[in-house]
């Protein structure tokens, strides 16, 4: 258990300091510390949240070791000031008194499709403006990603639902179970007045290992595993075929639904998840192999090919003697993609190739008045990135909007 206090004291207050140019959306860590060091622990979650909305998703979520605790000069030497917890304890202390103020209404509908890190994030600055804002997501509760993508032993789903409180006390609406590209569509909504348009509905189609077996009924695609972990019936033995953070926490959660064997075949020789999340996931249990290409998959398993690998990393050639690899269950990890039910509803708006919304600088899409930012845009990508664009497209829509009057 970190001791938060003992923690602050560390800080150095850094005249140049290293920890906000390591993060993304460069959260003043040192006046947060301050704040909290001289008894001022709403002072210190007032500068968290006014910089970031999910100060307390990314206090846990984030990759700390690469970011804000990875750039701190005390760890040069030694032990890097454990600035993750500081930033847990103020906001989540914080949140649920937390005062936003908005400006007078403008008078101005705004529309938010898909209550993710980048749509919560787009519906409060804009509420902050002063618009009018609804939120409409397919799922049941908000949260995306959050909710439906990150275990609960990392993100617990309370925190999610606190939010959904602030959200209502903000007066912004939630329009649950709809889904845009359905019997609503953009034009619908641009008829009934909303003067823009934000889409954040990330990223929840699968990408294919294309062999053949992933039709199979021991087979499953991880972000459609980790939405619902119980509705699965595993066996024993499982297989999970990807090495990134989705596949630590598809191996994490099985880990912890009974007594299970897990284990991780990555095509290179690391992993692509952080340093952390691997070494919770070997902690917990997890087993991995290097350097195996999925050929196949059969109803007792994957078949892989040995990959071959030169002594600077590089792939030399494939060794084509078969592996076969007894799995009750195979799960496919190898990250997502975005759906097209908007872009095959909307005449104008276009995707890229991988299926992404194509937008310019300012996040606008080839549609005027239509934004969007987050893993739609960008792929699947972190919170705090989602947030940090999101942040930016808000100011664009605000100058949007204002441009319409003239």
């Amino acid at each position: 258990m970190v001791h938060v206090i003992a923690e602050a004291e560390r800080c150095l207050q850094c005249r140049k300091p290293q920890c906000m140019e390591g993060c993304p959306i460069h959260t003043p860590i040192p006046m947060m510390i301050k704040a909290l060091k001289d008894g001022q622990t709403r002072k210190a979650g007032a500068f968290l949240f006014e910089n970031n909305p999910l100060s307390v998703v990314c206090s846990l979520v984030c990759d700390h070791d690469l970011q804000c605790e990875g750039h701190c000069v005390l760890g040069r030497k030694g032990q890097a000031v454990h600035i993750s917890s500081i930033e847990n304890y103020i906001s989540d202390a914080c949140l649920d008194t937390l005062e936003i103020s908005s400006a007078e209404p403008n008078g101005n509908m705004i529309a938010v499709i898909g209550a993710g890190p980048a749509g919560i994030t787009i519906a409060i600055e804009m509420k902050k403006m002063g618009y009018d804002v609804t939120i409409f997501d397919s799922k049941d509760r908000i949260g995306g990603v959050l909710r439906y993508g990150i275990p609960d032993f990392r993100l617990p789903k309370t925190i999610i639902d606190r939010y959904a409180v602030i959200l209502r006390k903000l007066g912004i609406h939630i329009r649950p179970n709809t889904t845009i590209g359905g019997a609503l569509e953009i034009r619908d909504l641009l008829r009934d007045g909303y003067k823009a348009i934000f889409i954040g509905t990330g990223v929840w189609r699968p990408k294919k290992l294309g062999v053949p077996g992933e039709s199979l009924g021991n087979v499953a695609f991880a972000i459609d595993f980790l939405a619902n972990p119980s509705s699965y019936v595993l066996g024993e033995d499982i297989a999970i075929i990807g090495a990134g953070n989705t596949a630590m926490d598809v191996a994490r959660t099985i880990l912890r639904m009974g007594n299970h064997k897990v284990t991780v075949f990555a095509r290179k020789l690391r992993i692509d998840a952080s340093a952390e999340e691997k070494d919770y996931a070997a902690l917990d249990g997890t087993e991995f192999e290097f350097g195996m290409k999925c050929i196949r998959i059969e109803p007792d398993g994957p078949v892989f090919h040995r990959n071959i690998f030169d002594e600077e990393g590089n792939l030399v050639k494939e060794d084509e003697n078969e592996i076969k690899v007894h799995a009750d269950q195979t799960i496919v990890a190898i990250s997502q993609g975005p759906k097209s039910k908007l872009v095959n509803t909307t005449d104008g708006l276009k995707a890229t190739s991988n299926g992404l919304l194509m937008t310019d600088e300012k996040g606008e899409t080839t549609c005027p008045g239509i934004f969007a930012a987050g893993d739609v845009v960008l792929g699947a990508k972190t919170v705090v990135q989602a947030v940090k664009y999101a942040k930016e497209v808000a100011r664009n829509m605000d100058e949007y909007v204002r441009s319409l009057e003239g």
